[in-house]
């Protein structure tokens, strides 16, 4: 084999390790569940200290037998980012040992916020069932590939799965912790403002922690009317049942956080729509404040674009939302009435945009 066949060669098997990577992707999926399920970052929490595996064998409760396959495991994770691996010498003897990182920290039950219902949640089998279908999904002239697989539409689904539904409403409220810990430290964002509806804003987990930071600020939390039922409204915090579609309460601004990306464009429009009315009264002063991805493929580093890409493709597997660049938020806002925006990347993988009349 000459240098040039070499090159082809050694070119052909990287290909086939990339096929591989993602063929079994889901491997590592899993074996992240698996940790959540089997409660190891809580374990080497508790421990106090880094842990050896037997260690960690014995506060798993399982056979011994299972300590070469938690080592196994252990490794993968260790590789992937969510554990360290480490040498210590204890009386005169070198152990290997497993620590957190700041990723399996996030997974940890009694800290906040805690992302582990959002890990158990978002790979249930019902969720994850769907996505078998993309393929044949082309070749049908239903909406998702979800309904493909499930004769209905994710909302309907939901409705008629109350477990799952619970605890797919405990994975956003995990998954909007990391937005709440920070949203405190953007009162410049409500500067001005003397009211504020809060569009799905679900259980107000965003409205208690605003409200108390500004008590001169009137939080409205809108929502279906089986969300709100039962919450109590407090001095500047307050719940309304009802449909974004349909109507929003009047106020000097609107937020949406985490909603839009989970419609199309024509629903995104008509929602945008009702915000622009709601705030009419404020004039110029008014806005609608927006937490959502914004895909930014030049600027972004490659794995938080990969992260946004796959919560693309998760929209179009699920719903019949979309993440967008920034061109096509821009489009909506203007075919919606609106005159200009603002983007600010502070929220991680999603981004603040204030747009305004």
């Amino acid at each position: 084999m000459d240098m040039k066949q070499g090159q082809g060669a050694e070119e052909l098997f990287q290909a086939q390790s990339h096929l591989y990577n993602y063929t079994y992707n889901f491997i590592g999926s899993m074996s992240l569940k698996s940790a959540v399920h089997l409660g190891i970052p809580d374990i080497i929490h508790n421990h106090g200290k880094p842990i050896t595996i037997p260690q960690l064998v014995s506060a798993l409760k399982i056979h011994p037998s299972k300590s070469t396959h938690v080592y196994r495991l252990m490794r993968l994770l260790v590789h992937a980012g969510f554990f360290t691996m480490s040498k210590v010498v204890v009386d005169e003897k070198e152990e290997v040992v497993y620590d957190l990182t700041p990723s399996s920290r996030l997974l940890i039950k009694d800290n906040i916020p805690n992302m582990s219902p959002y890990v158990k949640a978002m790979l249930h089998p019902a969720l994850v069932h769907p996505s078998e279908y993309l393929g044949e999904w082309f070749h049908t002239n239903e909406h998702t590939p979800f309904q493909t697989a499930y004769g209905m539409s994710f909302w309907d689904y939901f409705g008629q799965d109350q477990e799952l539904n619970s605890k797919f409403n405990e994975a956003m409220i995990s998954d909007s912790g990391m937005i709440n810990l920070v949203i405190k430290d953007c009162k410049y964002v409500f500067e001005g403002l003397n009211s504020l509806v809060d569009v799905g804003g679900g259980k107000g987990a965003v409205g208690r922690i605003v409200s108390e930071a500004l008590p001169n600020l009137q939080w409205t939390v809108l929502d279906l009317p089986h969300v709100v039922e039962n919450l109590q409204d407090s001095n500047n915090l307050n719940f309304v049942g009802g449909d974004m579609f349909h109507s929003i309460p009047s106020a000097d601004a609107i937020l949406l956080k985490l909603v839009l990306h989970a419609y199309s464009d024509e629903d995104c429009i008509k929602v945008l729509k009702k915000c622009r009315e709601a705030i009419s009264s404020k004039g110029k002063e008014g806005k609608v404040i927006i937490v959502d991805i914004v895909i930014n493929e030049k600027n972004d580093k490659h794995e938080l674009t990969q992260s946004k890409l796959f919560f693309d493709v998760l929209m179009m597997v699920m719903v019949t939302g979309r993440e967008r660049e920034e061109h096509e938020w821009e489009k909506l806002f203007l075919e919606a009435g609106f005159s200009h925006y603002k983007i600010t990347p502070i929220f991680g993988m999603r981004s603040l945009i204030e747009v305004y009349p």
